[in-house]
């Protein structure tokens, strides 16, 4: 049962209704999330100010979507789990076994495996990553660009996960398939 009230057309505030509006346009509908972290227009513009502008880094549209499911896995976030596996397999094509592989920090492709792995560490190091791993992801590729750009996108999904916990909004995406083979 949701902690946090959503907010809806009828009971948003002029700033409120603008968010949802956007939202609606943008994305076709409002995940709950979303309607739920307006009750701060604040926190909801912070929130796709900080996503927005990561759109136009560096890194690709699966390693977004993949460091996003991946953090939100580290963080057991079952409705960001359940959000970026129906968005990783139906925008993607990413296969059910594609995204098990990066829900449990890896994939075919060096480059990406290493960039998941950094993620995974940071999660689950409270940003702190070895100098051992470090090495690795730059021996596959992986450039300063992509290191500071995943630490932001390892925030991004933070916050939302964080804000699932606490608000526990109703799952509006279907639930992902259990974990296999928990690490």
């Amino acid at each position: 049962m949701p902690r946090i009230t959503q907010v809806t057309p009828e009971t948003a505030d002029a700033a409120q209704a603008e968010l949802l509006d956007a939202t609606r346009r943008q994305l076709g509908k409002v995940p709950n999330l979303y309607a739920t972290l307006v009750q701060s227009p604040a926190a909801l513009r912070g929130y796709l100010a900080l996503r927005d502008s990561l759109l136009g880094g560096v890194l690709t549209e699966r390693h977004r979507e993949q460091l996003a499911l991946l953090t939100a896995q580290e963080n057991d976030c079952d409705y960001c789990v359940a959000a970026h596996t129906l968005r990783g397999g139906r925008l993607l094509k990413m296969s059910p076994e594609e995204l098990m592989e990066t829900r449990h920090a890896h994939d075919a492709d060096p480059h990406t495996d290493a960039l998941l792995g950094i993620a995974s560490d940071l999660v689950g190091n409270r940003g702190r990553v070895g100098d051992e791993a470090l090495a690795k992801a730059r021996a596959a590729g992986v450039t300063d660009a992509e290191l500071a750009e995943t630490v932001a996108h390892v925030a991004l999904n933070v916050l939302s996960n964080y804000f699932n916990h606490l608000a526990q909004p109703e799952l509006d995406f279907p639930a992902a398939p259990a974990l296999e083979g928990a690490r």
